[in-house]
């Protein structure tokens, strides 16, 4: 089952409020919301895609509580894009200053900011495109690192600011750089 798209007409948008409503009384649904304002009904994962997330949320999880430089979000958490838009990716990190950097209301709901690194999962039903224009909108919204796992064709695409795409065939590992110093995302676990 791919996600299902339902385009919202310029004459009713709803507000942000409306969405963060719809969300709240739907709670078994995955919602996300475009920059147009377009609501997305993703599927749930199936139990080997949902495996996976959670280790790399576990490992993303125990590098951070080693280090204490930020906060670790999974694919529950969705954040309020500078372009409008509301996403989950299924993993994200942010740097402890910005964490700070919002009220504690704020932190209770979706998060005003974009991540510093995510990490997004291509599920067997996903298509490929609509996940790389995902991960162009949170790179084009200040993420700095993010990384596109393709199990089906055993790639990572490297999304980086500044930079062009970097695709690497069959890695063994990855490496947070310079925004996660000292992480590396063993990859055994995930092909």
């Amino acid at each position: 089952m791919t996600a299902l798209i339902l385009n919202n007409p310029e004459t009713a948008p709803i507000t942000d409020e409306q969405f963060y409503q719809l969300c709240i009384a739907n709670r078994e649904l995955k919602l996300e919301r475009t920059a147009k304002g377009d609501l997305i009904i993703m599927p749930p994962t199936g139990g080997g895609t949902g495996k996976r997330n959670s280790d790399i949320n576990l490992d993303l999880g125990l590098w951070n509580r080693q280090t204490q430089l930020g906060i670790v979000f999974d694919s529950s958490t969705c954040f309020k894009l500078p372009n409008g838009a509301d996403r989950s990716p299924d993993a994200a990190w942010i740097p402890l200053a910005k964490w700070e950097s919002i009220t504690p209301e704020q932190q209770e709901k979706f998060l005003p900011i974009c991540p510093d690194f995510i990490i997004e999962l291509r599920s067997p039903s996903d298509s490929l495109k609509p996940l790389q224009e995902k991960m162009q909108e949170y790179i084009d919204n200040g993420t700095r690192l993010g990384w596109l796992i393709n199990r089906k064709n055993r790639q990572v695409e490297i999304y980086r600011q500044g930079r062009e795409k970097e695709i690497l065939e069959n890695p063994t590992t990855l490496s947070g750089e310079d925004v996660l110093p000292g992480f590396v995302l063993d990859l055994s676990l995930i092909w």
